[in-house]
């Protein structure tokens, strides 16, 4: 692949579909044969397949599932990190996390469960639409804890891919773990359901791929700058003007203003903690929010405006705020 060893500036313009990557000649091939060997240990008959694409994501039709291209490659991954400040599920234990939660979706399209009474009661109606923001409440024993954001709070068949998650993971102890929260009925019915599933074949199984990565004719450079225009967009007026206020753009700062985004970067654990200490808020949520404030710092080139010091109290007072409207005024930005 002579592509890995490009400058930036080149690297940017090739083509996604140049890249001449499959999964199966990946580090990925590895990680889909550990999840099918957790669905056999469970005694499933189903196996689903994986393609790569632009971004995770499971279509209602398939009983497979896409996984985002830059996991391929060790230089696209350093690439997505430099781009984005995070990569979604590059480590072993972050991509078996969002395979197994990708995996409850193409089996429920295999066995079409949620047509099941059962799993309405379970988990509820799965027509219900689904909500660019939704509340999480950190606290919430009604729901297991899997994925970042408290995602099961977000929909039915998110509330039901992320019990399906726990449940296969090896070692989760999940009986233990969900002792005494209504969260563990829901992981008792689907441990009963999957005993009923067992050896059976599904009732529907597809190879159909959609959006395969050999179709995708935008460049590296158009990819992140439509990633980056979408996450810059999103969220409330509020949110964005809070950040705005107290940190300039890099066209209207100071000549040589630190950026703001590699300021939280240092800082983020001693933010956290006195934010948490002050307002008895979540560190948990904090923290989130904080990689939240970070990755649209980065987006719209925030800097900081006074020194350090009062640039903490800034950033300080804008968690503060945020992660009351993250908690009351919903989350904007991740979804599946």
């Amino acid at each position: 692949m002579r592509w890995t060893h490009l400058p930036l500036d080149r690297l940017l313009a090739v083509r996604i579909q140049d890249l001449g990557l499959e999964l199966e000649e990946s580090p990925l091939q590895a990680r889909l044969d550990e999840l099918h060997g957790e669905l056999e240990r469970k005694g499933m008959r189903f196996r689903p397949y994986a393609w790569l694409s632009t971004e995770w994501f499971t279509p209602d039709d398939t009983t497979g599932f896409a996984v985002p291209f830059y996991l391929a490659h060790p230089r696209l991954v350093r690439l997505e990190r430099s781009q984005m400040l995070e990569v979604e599920g590059a480590t072993r234990k972050g991509c078996m996390k969002i395979m197994r939660h990708e995996a409850a979706h193409a089996l429920d399209n295999a066995y079409g469960l949620r047509r099941r009474r059962s799993w309405r009661e379970a988990f509820g109606a799965a027509g219900a639409p689904y909500s660019s923001a939704y509340t999480p409440d950190p606290n919430s024993r009604a729901f297991v804890q899997h994925l970042d954001y408290w995602y099961a709070q977000s929909h039915p068949l998110e509330d039901y891919a992320e019990t399906f998650a726990v449940w296969l993971q090896p070692g989760s102890r999940w009986k233990r773990r969900y002792e005494g929260w209504p969260a563990l009925d829901k992981l008792r019915y689907v441990d009963g359901l999957m005993a009923d599933l067992a050896r059976r074949a599904p009732r529907r199984t597809t190879r159909r791929r959609e959006e395969p990565l050999h179709r995708v004719r935008m460049t590296l450079g158009e990819y992140y700058e439509q990633k980056k225009a979408i996450y810059a967009s999103e969220g409330t007026p509020a949110f964005n003007g809070q950040l705005r206020h107290s940190f300039p753009r890099g066209e209207g700062a100071a000549g040589g203003a630190p950026r703001l985004a590699h300021f939280l970067r240092r800082h983020r654990g001693r933010l956290v903690r006195q934010v948490a200490e002050v307002t008895g808020q979540h560190r948990y949520l904090l923290d989130h929010v904080v990689r939240e404030i970070t990755l649209r710092a980065r987006t719209e080139d925030l800097r900081l405006s006074r020194g350090e010091d009062d640039a903490l109290l800034d950033a300080a007072i804008v968690l503060t705020s945020l992660s009351s409207q993250f908690v009351y005024g919903g989350h904007p930005r991740y979804q599946r």
